[in-house]
């Protein structure tokens, strides 16, 4: 389950690479060394102590060679040491693990890919030499593995992510935790957060809000951290008042101490945490369970309701009955945002629906069965009210209530399911909408009829057009998407005098 802060060892920007669990040849040759060194010996003098030549002692010391267990008995006893201390993973000095790190660095397949002549690692290296080199070598694996990501990586990661959401029935009492002291220190007891409660949390974190026409076109905001500057757009197809969820969820990363993410499934989480605080920060856990057991109570749960209640959008409105229907309703749900396309951008689900997955088990990028709610929608005439469906599918039968919003990448259907057995808490499960899929059969809606593919199969060449995304997990950069030149230059343009 995601933390408030994500975890960060200390090691990632040490110098000296945390020790291996299990000795290896470098490790033991440098016991080896040190042992001999400490006991004034020779390499002439431990080689006729345990009847080998001096090169063959030269080339265990050096992690050329492996001993085997009756010469780690005879090297002990000439070194007046136990075998234990042989097979001791720590490196027995700064010196020594800087040079092991090293000689594994030139030993990888990424200094191979380089083609450079390895550094001949001796009394003669100075150990800032020996650290400016790994710091280097540090930074170009970083890029590497930056580059290097693909979506096998993201669709894992979200796999991952999505996994551990279910476990804990998408509610991490932590951040609701976080949002209730938020809040009690601006007095909010419940209802609508108005913005000039939002910016009176931007203020007692120390910072200022300002509100710019040129916004870097990548970003919903930008925290400047010297100044303690918060930017957001000054207008835009909605207005300021869509600003109080971008402003959250700006506060939202700086609150839980996020950094730079390190790898896509960093990003992701922080992500996740981001809105998840944001959405505890609108929709108050107190007043909005409150609000839900009432419409319980009366069996009129409804999320355009909890939408209207809070002054907050349709998607946020659902995220936030996620996070709450389980743990205090009782009630299993699942979540979907799906693309006019029929393409599944965010899915949640502990109440046993099937979503189409990968071998992975990822199931971002998969497309929605046709006859299922979130994609029926697209096709109603109504377009101010949400729509419920019931879908008899192989997983058992689901109602499900679905509403479209329109949005700068397209129209997106946002989605809230139940099972069967738990619709009596709703309102709209008298809706006569009926459908039966039996998807991931291919004979439920992908398959074309039999006269179509007849017609076309050989005379159809469609070229796809695929989100960005799809095509690469993490684009250049840390955070993905967004062009650093633009809001360094942003942010130079801005900054106080």
């Amino acid at each position: 389950m995601p933390t408030t802060t994500p975890k960060r060892g200390t090691e990632r920007n040490a110098l000296v690479s945390p020790p291996e669990a299990e000795p290896d040849a470098l490790t033991i040759g440098r016991q080896v060394r040190f042992l001999r060194t400490r006991q004034g010996m020779k390499l002439e003098d431990l080689a006729a102590a345990i009847g080998r030549a001096p090169s063959q002692v030269s080339a265990l010391e050096n992690g050329k060679r492996e001993p085997k267990f009756s010469q780690l008995q005879a090297l002990a006893r000439a070194l007046g040491a136990s075998v234990d201390d042989l097979l001791d993973p720590t490196p027995p000095s700064e010196r020594d693990a800087l040079e092991i790190e090293l000689d594994r660095v030139q030993r990888g397949p990424l200094f191979a890919a380089l083609g450079l002549g390895g550094v001949r690692i001796g009394k003669s290296l100075a150990d800032d030499a020996l650290r400016t080199i790994l710091g280097l070598n540090r930074e170009l694996e970083r890029l590497h593995a930056e580059r290097a990501l693909t979506p096998e990586e993201a669709r894992r990661a979200n796999a991952e992510l999505r996994a551990e959401m279910r476990a804990s029935d998408n509610y991490i009492p932590e951040l609701e935790e976080v949002a209730r002291d938020l809040l009690d220190d601006v007095g909010h007891t419940g209802g609508p957060l108005p913005q000039r409660i939002a910016a009176e949390i931007a203020e007692n974190l120390g910072f200022t809000l300002h509100y710019v026409p040129d916004l870097p076109h990548s970003t919903r905001s930008v925290i400047d951290n010297r100044n303690h500057r918060l930017y957001l757009p000054a207008s835009g197809p909605r207005g300021r008042s869509n600003t109080r969820s971008a402003m959250l969820q700006a506060l939202a990363s700086h609150i839980l101490g996020h950094t730079e993410p390190q790898n896509y499934g960093d990003f992701l989480r922080q992500r996740v945490e981001a809105n998840y605080l944001a959405a505890a920060l609108l929709v108050p856990e107190k007043s909005g369970v409150k609000f839900l057991r009432d419409a319980k109570d009366t069996k009129t749960i409804a999320i355009e309701d909890l939408r209207d209640a809070f002054a907050v959008s349709f998607e946020t409105a659902a995220h936030r009955f996620t996070n709450l229907a389980t743990k205090h309703l009782g009630i299993p749900v699942h979540f979907m945002k799906v693309h006019e396309s029929g393409i599944l951008h965010k899915a949640y689900e502990n109440d046993g629906v099937s979503f189409p997955a990968d071998p992975l088990g990822a199931v971002e990028g998969q497309h929605v069965c046709r006859k299922w709610t979130a994609r029926v929608v697209f096709g109603v005439e109504d377009k101010f009210n949400p729509y419920a469906q019931y879908t008899d599918t192989p997983s058992g039968t689901y109602w499900c209530t679905s509403r479209v919003e329109n949005t700068q990448d397209g129209a997106f259907s946002v989605s809230v399911g139940v099972p069967f057995a738990h619709v009596k808490w709703f309102a709209g499960r008298e809706t006569t909408h009926r459908d039966e899929s039996r998807c991931p059969d291919e004979s439920c809606c992908r398959r074309p009829p039999a006269d179509l593919a007849e017609k076309w199969q050989e005379h159809a060449w469609p070229s796809a057009r695929p989100h960005a995304s799809m095509l690469a997990a993490m684009p250049a950069g840390a955070f993905p998407g967004v062009e650093t030149r633009e809001v360094y230059s942003f942010l130079d343009r801005h900054a106080p005098a």
